[in-house]
């Protein structure tokens, strides 16, 4: 008989090793993309990397070499003091800074979310949605999967309704639907920002979550966008402002804005206002 909480203790210890890991890629993008003079170093002409060199910001940082290379090989966990002191070096914005301090751990729990919280969720947000009919609207779950929409949403885009479950992910369609990429012609700036937003909570997941089968998903259907998925960078959403095509020629403008709900897993509504 299985014990479940031999099971629990197993899925904790893989979720923290995939997070340190996480974590140590996450500070090495930084490192290999800042520049020298960004912290005030010269730039010598038998320098070979663009980026900063691990002894430098562990310098910088007051941290010894070898337990800094430990941090990037994800083999150490680390205080959120000494985190704090390698983010200021790697001069995080507050968003990437964020997101390091959740990957280490010091971001407030999550709740569990029940078997039918998707549906429940849809159910309590659909009259919301319906109340917008000239404003496309849908309910988003934290990895970007189509929980419900409006009628003016099927109508503007193609229905989520004739879409397979597995595949009923805003990420996924904008970036391998040719229906969609028809509407919105300059999808990449927005699928980008939906992506680093995605980031942000896919990065602290389990090899097992739909997160991960999302973005191995993406990697399958569009390759050519490798360099985004092995991207670390995250953000928060901005509102956006779209043109998406119309049957009849020329062009309808939208601003997107993505609006949490209050459910501890990170949903979302993402709503369309027409454009002045």
């Amino acid at each position: 008989m299985t014990d479940p909480m031999a099971s629990l203790t197993s899925l904790t210890s893989l979720t923290s090793r995939t997070s340190r890991r996480e974590l140590g890629g996450f500070l090495r993008a930084h490192r290999e993309t800042l520049a020298p003079a960004a912290v005030g170093l010269p730039r010598t002409p038998r320098r070979r990397t663009a980026g900063l060199r691990r002894e430098e910001v562990a310098a910088l940082s007051g941290v010894s070499v070898a337990w800094y290379t430990w941090l990037e090989q994800g083999r150490v966990d680390t205080s959120r003091q000494v985190l704090d002191a390698v983010a200021r070096t790697l001069r995080m914005d507050e968003a990437a800074h964020a997101h390091a301090r959740a990957l280490a751990g010091f971001a407030p729990p999550e709740l569990p979310a029940a078997p039918d919280a998707p549906r429940s969720s849809a159910a309590a947000h659909q009259p919301m949605l319906d109340a917008w009919p000239a404003s496309p609207a849908l309910l988003l779950d934290s990895a970007f999967d189509i929980l419900t929409w409006n009628k003016a949403y099927a109508t503007r885009w193609p229905d989520p309704a004739d879409v397979p479950p597995d595949r009923r992910n805003l990420l996924l369609l904008l970036t391998t639907d040719p229906r969609h990429q028809a509407l919105l012609p300059a999808w990449r700036p927005l699928a980008l920002d939906l992506y680093r937003h995605f980031r942000t909570r896919a990065d602290r997941e389990p090899p097992t979550s739909r997160s991960a089968r999302v973005t191995e998903l993406l990697r399958e259907g569009c390759p050519e966008l490798e360099d985004w998925w092995g991207c670390r960078s995250v953000g928060d959403f901005t509102s956006h402002r779209v043109e998406l095509a119309l049957d009849q020629g020329g062009s309808a403008a939208y601003e997107m804005t993505l609006l949490r709900t209050p459910e501890p897993r990170g949903g979302s509504v993402l709503v369309h206002t027409p454009a002045l």
